[in-house]
This record gives structure tokens, C-alpha cells and sequence, in this order.
């Protein structure tokens, strides 16, 4: 079937979606680097049993990778103490045009049409986001991991090809819990870590089995296996459709609202994904 592994990059999207709101709520009590390396650790207890027999060549690609998805998330998770999951999402997304725009200086040519969805899906986020209020830190330290995740994104595309999604997804899984791990030691400290099963309610710690298990685990393979037949210029407009979905769960799950400038903005950008899949088809 033609549109597989865009449909499995959009049922990606939508699992992201809802880590916008459970990640408003885990950081309420966890720092950014607490909440992102425990949501790592329980994905790297989750791809255990694919750990066995990995070549370095996926090992390196896999810490590369990871440190990218790291930086990213934890620059994601620190915002959105600040801000709301609606913005975060909107400022998260404009990935979709830093993708083809860094493609194109290394070299790669993508249709006109998908720099034209690329650019139709940031006024659509532009308007999802143009009256909810910022904060000048969270806002850049949101478009630093924006940046970091269109790297992400187009690495992905370039490696994924020549890895087994599971041993690819379960190196990127590892590195980061390590790395994650070390990293909210040193943030955090070893006695504010030995207090943390007490300061912590139930509501986040099953958010971060959410995080870990499915919105980790099973989507970084999903995404390592789609991105081997999918641009990376198209699987970012895809992932554009991720403040669609934010603001869904944001408005069921924590009662943030959106306006109807907010609902146009949203139609936009599902407009793009559609411009985008047939650009590419026509392409193919």
C-alpha cells in the first residue's frame, strides 16, 4: 500500500500529541531533564530484549541520534514549564520548514510544492499560536528543540535505511537513558532523586509510562521503520499535523481552549500534509 508508512508516521503524530499535555502535567513536579530521562529509562527497559546483537554501525547512528532526540526533548520538556502545551506544540512543529530549508544546504532538492506546504503549515501554526501568551526563554529554548528535532528528522532519513528499525530504535533508546540518566544525576542531585517516588503522585508517573513505553518505545521504531521509505521534507510536514492533535488532547485533557483563528491555523496545516503526500506521489 502507497501511503503504509505515511500513515504509520501519522499515527506517530498522534501519540506525540498527546505527550504535549502529559508533559504539562509531568513538569509541574519533575524538571525537564528528570522528566525526559525517566521517560527514556523506562523506553530502555521497554526495548531490552532488542539490545542483544546490535552492529556498532547502528550503536553510532543510534547515539547520534539519540543525542539529537535529547537535546531536543529536554529543551521541549524546560518550556513547557512556562508555557502553555498548545504554543509549545505550534512552536515545536515549525520543524517542518527547517527541514527542507537545512536539506537544501546540503544539497538536496525537494519539490517546490513541499516548500510551499512547508510554508503554508507555519502560518497555519503561526495562527494556532498568535494569541496564546509566551515567555521569551520558554518560547526560544521550544524553537531550540524545534531545531534540534529537524536535524533529527533528516538524519533519520538518511540512516534509517541501512539499520533494523528495532536495533536502530533500541540504540537511540539506549543512549539517551544513559545519557539522560548521568545528565539528571548532575541537574539534580542524588538526594533530591532519593526523594522523588514521594514528590511524585500517581497521575505523572503513569504519564511517564505513557512517555516511555508508547510514546518512546514503540514509536521510535514505528518512526526508525517509516523513515526508510519516507523524505525526510515529507515526514516533517507529516509531523506538522502534531499541533492538530496537541491542541485536541490539550482541550480534552487539561481543558486548555483554542479560538477559531486557532481552528483555521489547524485547518491549514492539515491542508499542507495533504499538499505534501501528493507532491511527493507525483514525484515518485
Amino acid at each position: 500500500m502507497r501511503y503504509r508508512y505515511p500513515l504509520l508516521l501519522l499515527l506517530v503524530t498522534v501519540v506525540w500529541g498527546l505527550t504535549f499535555p502529559v508533559l504539562k502535567v509531568a513538569t509541574a513536579q519533575l524538571s525537564g531533564v528528570e522528566t525526559t530521562a525517566l521517560r527514556f529509562v523506562i523506553a530502555a527497559a521497554c526495548m531490552g530484549p532488542f539490545l542483544r546483537g546490535i552492529p556498532v554501525s547502528a550503536w553510532r547512528d543510534g547515539l547520534l541520534l539519540g543525542v539529537l532526540a535529547l537535546a531536543s526533548m529536554v529543551a521541549q520538556a524546560y518550556g513547557l514549564q512556562f508555557i502553555s502545551a498548545n504554543r509549545s506544540a505550534f512552536l515545536t512543529s515549525l520543524n517542518v520548514l527547517m527541514v527542507p530549508l537545512i536539506g537544501l544546504f546540503l544539497g538536496s532538492r525537494p519539490a517546490w510544492a513541499v516548500f510551499f506546504a512547508a510554508v503554508l503549515a507555519c502560518v497555519g501554526v503561526g495562527l494556532m499560536s498568535f494569541d496564546v501568551q509566551g515567555d521569551f526563554w520558554a518560547d526560544l529554548a521550544t524553537l531550540a528543540a524545534a531545531l534540534a528535532y529537524a536535524a533529527y528528522t533528516i538524519l533519520m532519513s538518511a540512516r534509517a535505511k541501512h539499520h533494523a528499525p528495532a536495533q536502530l530504535a533500541a540504540a537511540q533508546i539506549a543512549c539517551m537513558a544513559l545519557l539522560g540518566a548521568a545528565w539528571m544525576f548532575a541537574d539534580s542531585g542524588a538526594q533530591r532523586l532519593l526523594l522523588l517516588p514521594g514528590l511524585v503522585d500517581a497521575e505523572v508517573w503513569w504519564g511517564l509510562l505513557y512517555l516511555g513505553a508508547i510514546a518512546s518505545a514503540a514509536t521510535f521504531f514505528l518512526q526508525a521503520l517509516a523513515q526508510s521509505h519516507v523524505s525526510a521534507a515529507q515526514a516533517a510536514i507529516i509531523f506538522a499535523m502534531e499541533p492538530v492533535f496537541a491542541a485536541a488532547f490539550g482541550w480534552w485533557y487539561i481543558n486548555e481552549q483554542m479560538t477559531p483563528l486557532a481552528l483555521l491555523g489547524g485547518v491549514l496545516v492539515i491542508a499542507a500534509v495533504i499538499l505534501s503526500q501528493r507532491a511527493d506521489s507525483a514525484s515518485a
